[in-house]
């Protein structure tokens, strides 16, 4: 059975004690349960990573936002994956719709990063989605396509179970549109599919992945019952323990 996930994704939101409050009222609200086989992963700042990593139990995830091309050097303000593993995260966050649109990260780029989180015992949350312009011109699953093909391109079988795929339809992300849950079930079965032609049945079927498009409270439940949405990358509701605990709860 392949696990169920809720990750939150805080962005560029709360200073360290702040985000330290968040993560203990999120601890505390997971305490009261939640469904079986759901895991929580939060994503904070860089900054907050290793204050989180002392009062989060080992059933919540901790990932970074994101981790350098490189594995180290003069590369003034980066972050490398090896950092991040030292920092006491387990995952990281690659490929962002936001990492790619303002900060131009291409999908070579991307394959650097994830062999080197990979490399440093991280399991990447690997994102990937079309634009509004991409999705009306009917090209959304050659896009994403492309992205699979070039992000994860020579990644070893082994490696790649280490992998979550994240589904980003940008033209629903901060815009108050979310995906029906009919077209975030047909692009998650589509990206399945793209995982079984590259490693076959077995992992494409034990592969997890996310819906990372305006999901909250009120539209979780019905996009989780699809078969193929394994849960969610949460932004905006992550920033609120009940909420992102009552998307948790929406399995």
């Amino acid at each position: 059975m392949r696990r169920k996930i809720v990750a939150g994704n805080w962005k560029m939101n709360t200073v360290i004690q702040d985000g330290l409050d968040l993560a203990e009222s999120v601890k505390k609200n997971a305490e009261k349960g939640l469904p079986e086989n759901v895991m929580l992963i939060l994503a904070p700042p860089f900054t907050h990573l290793a204050g989180l990593k002392n009062i989060l139990p080992d059933n919540i995830g901790l990932a970074a936002q994101n981790c350098a091309s490189e594995e180290s050097g003069a590369f003034t303000g980066e972050v490398s994956a090896a950092m991040v593993a030292s920092s006491g995260a387990n995952y990281v966050i690659i490929g962002h719709s936001e990492r790619r649109l303002y900060f131009k990260e291409t999908d070579p780029e991307l394959n650097k990063k994830i062999k080197l989180a990979l490399a440093s015992q991280l399991s990447p949350i690997f994102c990937c989605g079309e634009n509004l312009h991409e999705r009306e011109k009917g090209i959304h699953t050659e896009v994403v396509k492309k992205q699979i093909e070039l992000g994860l391109s020579d990644i070893p079988e082994a490696d790649f179970k280490r992998i979550i795929i994240a589904y980003e339809p940008v033209w629903a992300i901060g815009t108050g549109k979310t995906a029906t849950p009919d077209q975030a079930q047909d692009m998650h079965l589509y990206i399945r599919t793209q995982i079984k032609e590259m490693y076959g049945e077995e992992t494409a079927g034990n592969t997890s992945i996310l819906y990372g498009g305006s999901c909250n409270p009120s539209n979780a439940r019905e996009l989780f019952a699809n078969s193929d949405v394994d849960g969610g990358l949460i932004g905006g509701a992550s920033l609120k323990a009940d909420d992102f605990l009552a998307i948790a709860r929406s399995f």
